[in-house]
């Protein structure tokens, strides 16, 4: 006969209507089939602009290669800033569920608008003879549409794959194991929007127009959000567990009130509350860990610590709180270590989609390939991998490792950093190869030279490669690694990373153009050195590989009381 405490989970979900989950009725991998088809359709609206979105400001805004590089780049920088502010409404006041549902809606008025902004006379910009001449007013809607998505996407990013790990109980063995795999799964699915987008979406927008390349995805998008809210009554819901940065806060003013105050040695005598339960809505207790001793401070009990019999908590704080920010102290390094992974990374975007369009894009002799179109060789690479990775890699890996994931979590994203300078390095070889050739031959005018832009499969290919290792590592590793009612705001904390990494890109490619002319990326590719800023990446990417070694050696897992 089943246990009565076996029918609800045991790591505080409630469902939509707020009472105890029950782990035959909600959660697991049908909860997921639903938050999966919302991401899929998300990155199908996301790679459907950014994907292509140089050409499109180059094309029909007139910019120069540079500065098209550097609009994409800090607008996908904004996406990963944007999430902090949805991750503090999801973790403190909103739940992950509505601030999915209400910031989805902000994404689809961003979507609509850059669609008639590509399609409406009057706020599309007017071409004659392949050139084109926008108004204010049409560039200005431009950019309100696509920072319209990028908010929409602060509410959608931190929390996706956080709501879909909530529908696993972490106190439940079969279903951990499961949420292992969800991760693999997530990323795939973004993988496949990614996929759609990249070769159809990119092919309607170069063959049949922007309005239509751009209202297809925002169709989805809408769909996407109906069948989200399908499946509400089967999901798993966490508490919002109030503000942490406030939490944070308390414990920094309690621990410099204190700043004169000894921790016992006998850690059992720090401040916690007595039931099994955090006094944190959400949240499991945190065992203590004796890093950054001088936070212990807030959490020793002293005569001045209770107002009128209730505790100040601003100079009292328990041992779970104090954890919550030694955890986020602890996640730093780790968190800088991701920056210039992103920056490479970004540079499918945008150079690679630069070096493409200086190739030869035909197959077949008829059919012209949109050198955006490229990426589909990345998706492919991560469903390869993807695959790969869940059927063959974590056994194999297993047996030697004895880690029942194969590898552990910073070992899988510090394997990502290797692949990811192999295809710096490849893209590199490539482009030092184009220009050769173009010496070679004095095609330094030539728009178009003979060398198949099939030559950048291979850098597609490893930075597909090292997005399974890394970027699904980097995901599951700050979920697992953060506090219970933090991890939406941990989420965002690793996108942050991604945008300083966008920005870092652009910075870099402000850098080496400051000389118009002989800048490493000049208007005309065929007289720059693309070649050199790949292989300053290299540089910078090794350098990062070592530090994460350093970094990673030092870590201190997190532990929960069961």
């Amino acid at each position: 006969m089943e246990r009565a405490d076996d029918v609800y989970t045991k790591d505080g979900t409630t469902d939509i209507t707020k009472a105890p989950a029950n782990k035959k009725k909600t959660g697991t991998w049908k909860a997921c089939f639903f938050i999966l088809g919302e991401e899929i359709s998300e990155r199908l609206a996301y790679f459907g602009t950014s994907a292509n979105l140089v050409n499109y400001l180059h094309q029909m805004l007139g910019l120069n290669n540079a500065a098209a590089s550097k609009v994409v780049t800090n607008f996908q920088g904004t996406c990963y800033v944007s999430p902090l502010l949805g991750a503090f409404l999801a973790d403190a006041y909103l739940g992950r569920y509505w601030t999915i549902a209400i910031f989805s809606i902000i994404y689809i008025m961003g979507m609509t608008l850059l669609t008639m902004s590509a399609s409406i006379v009057g706020i599309k910009p007017s071409c004659h003879d392949g050139i084109c001449h926008p108004t204010e007013l049409e560039k200005t809607t431009f950019y309100i549409a696509i920072y319209l998505i990028a908010l929409g996407t602060g509410g959608i990013k931190p929390c996706v794959s956080s709501f879909g790990a909530d529908q696993f109980d972490d106190n439940d063995e079969v279903e951990k194991i499961k949420k292992s795999s969800f991760f693999n799964w997530f990323y795939l699915s973004i993988s496949i929007g990614a996929l759609i987008a990249s070769s159809v979406l990119v092919w309607i927008q170069t063959s049949v127009g922007w309005g239509w390349g751009f209202g297809i995805p925002a169709v989805a998008m809408a769909i996407a959000l109906m069948f989200f809210f399908v499946g509400t009554r089967f999901y798993r819901l966490q508490t919002p567990g109030g503000s942490p940065l406030i939490r944070m806060l308390q414990v920094l003013v309690a621990s410099m009130r204190k700043w004169d105050v000894k921790p016992p040695a006998d850690k059992s005598l720090l401040y916690e509350t007595a039931n099994e339960e955090s006094n944190i809505k959400g949240s499991r207790k945190l065992t203590h860990t004796d890093k950054f001793s001088f936070l212990d401070k807030s959490a020793v009990e002293t005569a001045r610590d209770k107002v009128n019999g209730s505790v100040n908590p601003w100079r009292l704080c328990t041992v779970t709180q104090v954890e919550e920010i030694k955890s986020i102290i602890r996640l730093l390094p780790v968190w800088a270590c991701c920056i210039m992974f992103t920056t490479a990374y970004s540079q499918m975007n945008t150079t690679f989609v630069l070096q493409g369009n200086t190739m030869d894009r035909y197959m077949g002799g008829n059919f012209k390939i949109p050198s955006a179109s490229l990426i589909v060789f990345e998706t492919i690479s991560v469903i390869l991998w993807v695959l790969t990775y869940d059927q063959l890699i974590i056994p194999f890996a297993r047996k030697y490792t004895g880690h029942a994931r194969g590898f552990t979590q910073l070992q899988r994203i510090g394997i990502g950093l290797v692949i990811s300078t192999l295809s710096m390095v490849s893209a590199g070889v490539v482009e030092a190869v184009r220009l050769d050739y173009i010496k070679q031959k004095g095609y330094y005018d030539v728009k178009t030279i003979p060398m198949s832009i099939f030559w950048q499969v291979p850098q597609y290919f490893f930075i597909g490669c090292a997005g399974v290792f890394t970027l699904i590592g980097q995901v599951e590793f700050f979920y697992d690694q953060a506090p219970d009612a933090m991890r939406s705001l941990c989420s965002a904390l690793l996108l942050m990373a991604a945008a300083l990494g966008s920005y870092l890109s652009s910075f870099l490619v402000t850098i080496v153009t400051r000389n118009k002319k002989f800048g490493w990326i000049t208007e005309n590719l065929n007289k720059g050195h693309l070649d050199y800023f790949f292989w300053l990446l290299v540089i910078l990417s090794i350098i990062n590989f070592i530090v994460f070694l350093l970094v990673s050696r030092l870590y201190v897992y997190k532990k929960v009381i069961h």
